[in-house]
C-alpha cells in the first residue's frame, strides 16, 4: 500500500514538474523575457547556467511534440553561448531578435498561404483532368 501512494506522489511530481519545465521552456521565446533575467543577473548564476543546458532534453522529438513555440529552442540554444547571454543585457538586442521573430512568422505566413494555394490549383487542376 505505501508503495502505492509513494509512486502516485512520484507520477504527480514528474507530471508537475514536466509542466514547470515546459513553461519555462517556452518562456525563452521572448526575448523581452531573457532581456528581464540577463538584466537581474541569472545568467551569470552558474547554477542558472547549468540549468539551461539541462533543459536541452526538450530538442528531443518526445518533449519537443509538446511546445507550441518552437522558437523557444532556438534560444535554448543560443542561451548555451555566453557572448549571446551577455548581450541579452541590452534592451536593443532583445527589441532586434523581437523585430526579427515577427518578420520571420510575416515571411512564414505568406510562404505559406502561397503554397496552400498552389496546392489547392493542382488538386483542382488534377479532377478536372480527371473527368
Amino acid at each position: 500500500m505505501a508503495a502505492a501512494v509513494a509512486m502516485e506522489t512520484d507520477d504527480a511530481g514528474n507530471r508537475l514538474r514536466f509542466q514547470l519545465e515546459l513553461e519555462f521552456v517556452q518562456c525563452l521565446a521572448n526575448p523581452n523575457y531573457l532581456n528581464f533575467l540577463a538584466q537581474r543577473g541569472y545568467f551569470k548564476d552558474k547554477a542558472f547556467v547549468n540549468y539551461l543546458k539541462y533543459l536541452l532534453y526538450w530538442k528531443e522529438p518526445e518533449y519537443a511534440k509538446y511546445l507550441k513555440y518552437p522558437q523557444c529552442l532556438h534560444m535554448l540554444e543560443l542561451l548555451q553561448y555566453e557572448h549571446f547571454r551577455k548581450e541579452l543585457v541590452n534592451a536593443q538586442c532583445a527589441k532586434f531578435i523581437d523585430e526579427q521573430q515577427i518578420l520571420h512568422w510575416q515571411h512564414y505566413s505568406r510562404k505559406r498561404m502561397r503554397l496552400q494555394q498552389a496546392l489547392a490549383e493542382q488538386q483542382q487542376q488534377n479532377s478536372a483532368a480527371g473527368k
